[in-house]
């Protein structure tokens, strides 16, 4: 009974260490802060005024949010300037291009001479939704941060500030200021603040590369943070961009923020300043005034240095150190490891078979929490994908809730496998068992496969006589320690996240002589190391399952918690008892989870998302009413069969590589095309697109091309499988898709072919009202929004030329 009041204990501990690590902070009755802190209502003032309403990039909205912060920006005295040109971004078979309006201006230093601070954020929105936290909270912080600066004195160096236009159309802004404008090459440091969401602390989730000296700074200032080179080095090699992506293949290190909390309302209607959390907005601007202020006031900005390995801990408290620090930690948790077994043998207790049994149980543990996670998502019956997945993001809590109960019952249900016979069979059952129901609910997926098949082989190899608790600690923790060097010598950046609870654990195994002398006080040590590190893996638990929608990745840290919680969760002289707190969370889990999966999510608050166009193909004369997305919700099929036409699956090029839900429609007269398709007299190619804030193009090339250029400006054609820029030969036959985001003007692009060939072109031109002589669309309910372009009428068409 002790040993379940001292489990109780230790994961009440760490319930309570990981909220207080991912809680924001309160903004009631915030004075004006002294000595140039910053101020959460002026920030929220500021956002009240740029998220009034939807303001993408180009449009009249965005126009009028430009010139309110001219205004602020020249009221702090920056003498600000609106840069003016063509953003172009070059993503392989993609090229995204727009005529975009940044804002500059300077906060002069003590010295001009020196590399200046910069802090960057964009202001325009994506359609249809107001932006508040995405990202208006970046532009406002930013002003109050430049207010705050200034109450401190006159900083050290210029600090340079960068309101982007046009980032969510693809980067464009930035790559326009990093293109072009003379003070990027002044640039010595950047701070970008981005959001992902509408709530929660600030990330700080990206430096660029060589940041060991950067780190220490921002360990320093940080306050109440969340950052650790986990987050950095997966951000890296993630698909995912901000404005910083820019800045950084510039060579402008610095630091990124963004929260992610309340992600239902990224991108959406509701992210609105009425629902933007304002502990968030604080959050963000104190994290950004206290390393803007070490970097803006310092003599020297840190230079580059090899990238350091850090974690936030509790508080405000980083842990920081250089790469080769991980072997020293390793060489502490192999100390302690091997003081436990010296001791632990001594007590007649350990043996070398339960050693194997309890490696073979944490293996489990990884295959099993992840089938049995990775089953749960499945189960939900909603699918992958930033639509699809917003029936879960409605119920982020209880969803998070239902992964927690679920992966927490199975922490604490093995032990008392481990210490039974005859388990093996049973195990294995349940892992193919486990398998075939992830393919009834999922369909056939060869990952559902290999964890059913993994997960009963080694059920079966693992489970067989019962084993002693040092011994099977001792397994538990030498897969650690094996784990933790092989991360040490290829991933050293990652390695902490191993090694560190390797170090709270290999401790209590050492106090306790590997768990074979559990008395009260050893005992009470045990769970206070259980709960301190359960405490910092509940933080990772909760920003992963945030950040990635893959539950099955959440295994790892239940793993890792099994270094800590397992001697506590060891049946004692009431193995049913002791069964019976991972039971009722198992029990928890499938409750919530037939809450998830049969419930509606749909309120005001939480609105089903739907997205419907008007699209009429000038060449043919068709007409359809279009859904995209791989589930039709009960408003969009009826606004598509209003007209009395059957929805179908079809291609539609080139709003989408993939296939839409169509129906045809009520033609409409659309007059000339939009587009034209003409060979000029010196043999160029000219494509000539309308004045419209968005536009598509899709280039079928059959002739060599080395580039092309639009509106004036040359623009390689970069060949994916060559990963770089190369010519486009006849070989290639290759399709090259245009986006065209912006100021609404006429756009020129000019190929110059070097032989005879073909060119096809496919286009899709944006209007975002409904065509007037269509069948008006239906009202929506309040639990139904529009998202991004939807109820825009779309005039599609093609033309191709040969010479």
């Amino acid at each position: 009974m002790g040993r379940m009041i001292a489990l109780a204990t230790a994961l009440a501990g760490a319930l309570l260490l990981g909220w207080l690590g991912t809680k924001t902070p309160t903004t009631e009755g915030a004075p004006v802060p002294a000595g140039g802190g910053f101020h959460t209502p002026f920030a929220m003032t500021d956002i009240q005024q740029i998220a009034a309403r939807p303001h993408p990039a180009g449009s009249v909205a965005n126009a009028s949010v430009r010139d309110y912060l001219m205004r602020r920006m020249s009221s702090l005295g920056l003498q600000p300037a609106i840069q003016t040109g063509l953003g172009v971004r070059n993503e392989s078979a993609w090229i995204l291009a727009g005529q975009m309006e940044n804002i500059v201006g300077v906060l002069p230093g003590r010295d001009r001479s020196l590399p200046a601070l910069a802090l960057m954020a964009h202001y325009d929105s994506v359609p249809a939704s107001p932006g508040a936290a995405d990202d208006a909270t970046g532009a406002a912080v930013i002003l109050d941060v430049i207010r705050a600066l200034k109450a401190k004195g006159t900083p050290a160096r210029d600090v340079v500030v960068i309101l982007t236009d046009g980032e969510e159309a693809g980067l464009l802004g930035a790559e326009l200021f990093f293109a072009e404008h003379p003070l990027r090459k002044r640039i010595g440091l950047l701070i970008n603040l981005e959001s992902r969401g509408g709530g929660g602390r600030a990330n700080m989730f990206q430096t660029g590369p060589g940041n060991g000296a950067l780190i220490p700074i921002f360990a320093k200032t940080a306050v109440s943070p969340i950052s650790n080179s986990l987050a950095v080095f997966l951000y890296e090699t993630m698909p995912n961009d901000t404005d910083f992506t820019v800045s950084n293949a510039a060579g402008v290190r610095g630091l990124n923020y963004a929260f992610i909390g309340r992600q239902f309302d990224y991108h959406s209607p509701t992210s609105t300043p009425a629902n933007l959390d304002r502990g968030s907005v604080r959050h963000m601007g104190e994290q950004t005034l206290a390393a803007a202020s070490a970097l803006a006031f310092a003599d020297t900005l840190p230079s580059a240095a090899p990238d350091a390995v850090y974690s936030q801990t509790f508080g405000d408290q980083v842990l920081a150190y250089p790469a080769w620090g991980g072997w020293i930690a390793l060489l502490v948790a192999a100390g302690l490891i091997g003081l436990a077994f010296v001791r632990g043998r001594r007590s007649g207790e350990l043996r070398l078979s339960d050693a194997a049994r309890g490696a073979g149980a944490a293996l489990f543990l990884l295959l099993a929490g992840a089938l049995l996670l990775h089953l749960a998502r499945l189960a939900t019956g909603v699918g992958f994908g930033f639509i699809e997945q917003r029936p879960l993001l409605a119920r982020w809590g209880l969803w998070e809730l239902t992964l927690a109960a679920l992966g927490l019952g199975l922490l604490l249900l093995i032990p008392g496998l481990l210490a039974r016979e005859r388990t093996r069979l049973w195990l294995a059952g349940a892992g193919l068992t486990g398998g075939l129901l992830c393919l009834a609910f999922g369909g056939w997926d060869p990952v559902s496969v290999g964890l059913g098949l993994a997960t009963a082989a080694v059920g079966y190899g693992a489970f067989g006589k019962p084993a002693a608790l040092p011994g099977a600690w001792l397994g538990v923790l030498l897969t650690g320690l094996a784990a933790g060097l092989a991360l040490q010598a290829f991933l050293p950046a990652v390695a902490f996240l191993v090694v560190w609870p390797l170090v709270l654990a290999s401790l209590g195994a050492a106090v306790s002589l590997m768990g074979s002398q559990m008395d009260r006080s050893r005992t009470a040590a045990v769970t206070l190391l259980a709960a301190f590190g359960g405490g910092w893996l509940a933080v990772f638990f909760h920003v992963v399952s945030q950040g990635l929608d893959q539950p099955m990745i959440l295994a790892l840290f239940l793993w890792l918690g099994a270094f800590l919680v397992w001697p506590l969760a060891w049946p004692g002289r009431f193995p049913r008892l002791a069964r019976l707190p991972a039971v009722s969370l198992l029990a928890l889990g499938l409750a919530l989870l037939a809450v998830v999966r049969f419930g509606d999510p749909w309120t005001a608050r939480h609105p089903e998302a739907t997205v419907v166009l008007h699209v009429q193909d000038a060449t043919t004369g068709k007409a359809w009413r279009v859904a995209p997305g791989r589930t039709l919700p009960d408003w969009s099929r009826a606004v598509l069969t209003a007209d009395g036409g059957e929805v179908t699956r079809q291609a539609m090029p080139p709003l989408g590589r993939g296939e839409v839900w169509a129906a045809p429609a009520k033609a409409l007269p659309v007059g000339a095309p939009p587009v034209t398709l003409t060979r000029l007299a010196d043999g160029r190619i000219e494509v000539g697109l309308p004045a419209a804030r968005v536009s598509l193009l899709t280039l079928t090339l059959d002739s060599t091309i080395p580039r092309l250029e639009i509106d004036g400006r040359p623009v390689a054609l970069a060949d994916p499988t060559a990963g770089a820029a190369s010519p486009v030969t006849p070989s290639d036959s290759r399709e090259l898709t245009l986006r065209f985001v912006g100021r609404p003007v006429p756009h020129r692009i000019i190929l110059t072919p070097t032989g005879p060939g073909r060119i096809n072109v496919r286009y899709g031109v944006f209007d975002e009202r409904w065509p007037a002589g269509a069948t008006p669309l239906p009202a929506r309910p309040v639990a139904v929004m529009p998202l991004d372009l939807s109820d825009s009428s779309v005039v599609t068409g093609s033309a191709s030329l040969t010479w």
